[in-house]
């Protein structure tokens, strides 16, 4: 399970045999139940994270009352706490279990010694940070040109893309509360019910138990106006 986990995750699926076994002997796992933190905005950081399977919120807290902003959800194969390791700051964010989720541990010294050793390993995390500011530009792009239905739908596209669908129907495991769906987008769990129902109506959308069905990706993509 370890083995397959670390192949399977964006980091260290590039690694050889030596570097896999010497990641299995120092790392350790941790389970975390649904709704748990993980680590706070603010403490200290000295371990990677690396999702075997569950999936997490990256959650930015906010005052008293308003809805927490989720800047990203991640899922099987991704990593996180690397940049408190990297520069040496506190965590910049908070991070919640959204499902039942086993993660690989990884301790900063041991981290470093092998970005340090490897050249591979060091060019993934080189992608890998890579990808997540292009990621980051395509949420702020969201939240500069798009209204509330917009952001819902791009979305929504998102987190079927990451799922693996591109066209046509998609059906993506959907853990997610209509209060953590509104705090990715910036709105409330109102408004988000409200468009929820919208796309429902419209034949674009369906809930089944735990999955959101997209009937036509390409339908939901054409009703996101820049």
């Amino acid at each position: 399970m370890t083995r397959d986990a670390l192949r399977a995750s964006g980091l260290f699926g590039v690694a050889d045999e030596a570097a896999i076994d010497a990641l299995v002997r120092v790392l350790r796992v941790r389970r975390f139940r649904r709704g748990e933190t993980i680590f706070h905005q603010g403490d200290p950081g000295d371990a990677l994270f690396v999702l075997a399977s569950g999936s997490v919120k990256v959650v930015l807290p906010s005052d008293e009352g308003a809805e927490p902003a989720i800047v990203a959800i991640l899922g099987a194969g991704e990593f996180f706490g690397e940049l408190a390791i990297l520069d040496g700051a506190p965590h910049s964010a908070t991070i919640v279990a959204v499902e039942p989720t086993e993660t690989l541990v990884l301790h900063r010294d041991a981290f470093l010694g092998l970005i340090d050793s490897d050249p591979v390993l060091r060019r993934a995390l080189l992608a890998s940070l890579a990808a997540e500011i292009r990621r980051l530009t395509g949420h702020v792009e969201d939240f500069h040109f798009l209204d509330l239905p917009g952001r819902l739908a791009s979305r929504i596209g998102r987190l079927a893309a990451s799922a693996g669908a591109t066209t046509g129907e998609a059906r993506i495991a959907w853990p997610y509360t209509q209060s953590e769906l509104a705090g990715m987008i910036g709105g409330s769990r109102q408004s988000v019910n409200r468009l929820l129902a919208d796309l429902t109506d419209q034949g674009l959308v369906r809930l089944e138990r735990d999955r959101l069905v997209v009937v036509d990706l390409e339908r939901l993509a054409a009703t996101v106006e820049r």
